[in-house]
């Protein structure tokens, strides 16, 4: 490490040595004793250099690729690659561009004139450079590839200005409900007390806001909100599968045994435990969700199968920066 530390002063003080060699001044007795040059050595500095920087690109290419097989082996060989062609470049370095000596002294009280020998002997250890400019070239761009590389992944965060992808949906008026095997579902196969997932026919059923759960409740114990009288048939409601709280899959129903004493019908989030009341559109009464479920309204076709009456009420998913404001689009 302290000959690693002694290589990045050497590059801090570059600038500041040619400086003072410019200048034309006396200059005082060296310190440090002049070293041979290594050619052989600066040029496998300079292949390792590059090399990092070529991994950081690979691992970029790999990472803005996608779905590659294999593609996290890929991208760990690309970044690892890239730290270690620069830690061996730094080591090379090290070992044979500078020049280093042990001293054996005691300690004293502090002089003024010890930070000036400090730059003088950080200065005086890079005497067996010779190709500084195609060094500090190549330096620059393996750092900033790697630089890149590590930056790179924030993509994965979000998109920063189409936040249009996060409310479209495949749902639209007239789209029919199919099950898993892409069979359409009639409204009679609703019964109550039990759980449907369903989802849009001819549309990706990975798609987040694609699958919806379907229940059938006593029409006189609905209370949706307003503008949401027709949403339901006969009793049947849909909502998005996906809690709002971190996105899981609400995949419980529960059902009243006693409904005297009994908690009222409520769908639940297994991960979390966010329980929303489908009698009131969705309305969350249990957990960490902060908004209801997105409710879909439903209308049955002339051959009695469940169909899309419109889009959802809400957005689908967890919550983010300004979704309370923005509307479902198909």
């Amino acid at each position: 490490m302290r000959r690693l530390w002694r290589w990045f002063l050497v590059l801090f003080v570059w600038r500041a040595a040619g400086e003072s060699d410019e200048d034309g001044g006396e200059r005082p007795p060296r310190i440090v004793p002049e070293g041979p040059p290594s050619p052989r050595a600066e040029v496998v500095v300079v292949a390792l250099l590059a090399l990092a920087a070529l991994s950081a690109i690979g691992f970029i290419v790999v990472y803005a690729l996608d779905r590659l097989p294999y593609q996290t082996q890929y991208l760990g060989l690309t970044l690892g690659g890239a730290f270690a062609f620069l830690a061996a470049a730094l080591i090379v370095t090290a070992h044979h561009l500078v020049v280093t000596e042990e001293l054996e002294d005691e300690y004293g009280t502090a002089q003024p004139e010890a930070a000036a020998q400090v730059a003088q002997v950080v200065s005086e250890s890079g005497s067996r450079l010779r190709r500084r400019r195609l060094l500090a070239a190549a330096a620059a761009v393996a750092t900033t590839a790697i630089g890149l590389a590590a930056v790179v992944p924030a993509a994965s965060l979000g998109p920063i200005y189409d936040l249009n992808r996060f409310t479209r949906t495949p749902w639209r008026r007239g789209r029919r409900l199919v099950d898993q095997h892409g069979r359409p579902i009639p409204a009679a196969a609703i019964h109550t007390q039990e759980l449907f997932t369903a989802f849009p026919e001819h549309a990706d059923p990975e798609e987040i806001s694609a699958p919806i759960v379907l229940l059938r409740l006593e029409p006189d114990q609905l209370h949706l909100p307003q503008g949401r009288s027709g949403w339901a048939v006969d009793g049947i409601v849909a909502y998005s599968k996906i809690c709002t709280h971190a996105g899981c899959a609400i995949s419980l129903y529960r059902t009243p045994l006693f409904p005297p004493v009994d908690e009222p019908p409520g769908l639940v989030c297994p991960c979390h435990y966010s329980t929303f009341d489908p009698q009131t559109g969705g309305t969350v009464v249990y957990g960490p969700a902060g908004r209801p479920l997105p409710q879909l309204p439903l209308m049955v076709d002339r051959r009695g199968h469940l169909r899309a009456a419109g889009n959802y009420s809400g957005p689908v998913g967890p919550s983010w920066w300004g979704v309370r404001n923005r509307e479902v689009s198909s």
